[in-house]
């Protein structure tokens, strides 16, 4: 099958890779096309446009940074609206607000295409193997056409309900992980007294109710920093995860709703982000906080 990665970022990229390593043909775009160049070399087709990665393609999944850049390769002059588009499948992964996918799923569905929305978790790893989690939204008619696709991608899917459904599902689903790596900085701080090592420290707080799944995977990288070792590799960037949270409190409010624990560990991102720590993993937020300054009262 044909299939075209629109936005190839960290995890656009690994989808791609997935993609190839199972078969499909796979063409690209990204706004900086100097992020193709790795898959273009692997033998996936670059495309000038995501107009023409459309035409050029059977599937389109895109893969894009916020709402703004959804709105941008939509509905820009060479946007993916802008391509014929009857017949064809468009899966979108993103992480955006409910009413965008809404937004854009109805403009592609106008022009005679299906569209399913397809908001995962999982990090570059899992999405490298196949072992994401799907968060489908959409009519059981396209989300029955894209199944076969979503399996090659997935470890699990859920059909949570029509468009905007997998969006808000995976809001709801990152919300409780970013709060806890600001949480694991705080529980951190107030262990400072102790002096234990940082890899027991970390490995008490992880075998304990409050630690989630993903401790079992970033806590031993999270207690190597916490003891003098360099940043590791990025999964999941602060700048992202700042922009889910924000996401997340925004759509709150659209819905005459509160999220005052999410807004305050946005706001610890924000300054995290400030700090120049953009590109670095979200777990860092629980690091620097047992590094940083206390404030004057």
């Amino acid at each position: 099958m044909k299939i075209g990665v629109c936005g190839t970022g960290r995890m656009g990229s690994s989808i791609a890779q997935r993609l190839m390593s199972v078969g499909h043909e796979v063409g690209v775009w990204n706004r900086d096309s100097a992020k193709t160049k790795p898959l273009v070399d692997s033998g996936a087709k670059l495309f000038a446009s995501p107009a023409e990665l459309a035409e050029g393609c059977e599937v389109v999944i895109a893969m894009l940074l916020n709402d703004a850049a959804t709105e941008a390769v939509y509905r820009g002059p060479n946007g993916l609206l802008k391509a014929k588009l009857a017949g064809k499948l468009v899966i979108d992964m993103s992480t955006v607000r409910p009413d965008t996918m809404i937004s854009v799923g109805t403009a592609v569905a106008q022009l005679g295409a299906a569209f399913v929305e397809c908001p995962v978790g999982g990090s570059k790893i899992p999405a490298r193997e196949g072992k994401l989690f799907g968060l489908v939204g959409g009519a059981n008619a396209d989300v029955a056409r894209a199944m076969p696709l979503l399996e090659q991608l997935c470890r699990r899917i859920e059909h949570v309900g029509p468009l905007g459904a997998g969006a808000t599902m995976k809001l709801a689903v990152n919300l409780p992980l970013l709060v806890y790596w600001q949480a694991l900085g705080e529980a951190l701080t107030i262990c400072k007294p102790l002096n234990l090592p940082a890899d027991r420290l970390i490995d008490i707080l992880s075998d304990t109710a409050g630690a989630p799944a993903a401790m079992k995977g970033r806590g031993a990288i999270i207690a190597k920093v916490l003891g003098g070792a360099p940043l590791g590799e990025t999964a999941f960037g602060i700048t992202a995860a700042k922009k889910d949270l924000a996401t997340a409190v925004q759509f709150a409010a659209s819905i005459h709703s509160e999220l005052p624990v999410a807004a305050s560990a946005l706001a610890c991102f924000e300054e995290a982000e400030a700090a120049g720590l953009g590109e670095a993993d979200a777990t860092t937020v629980s690091v620097r906080w047992t590094q940083r300054p206390a404030s004057k009262s």
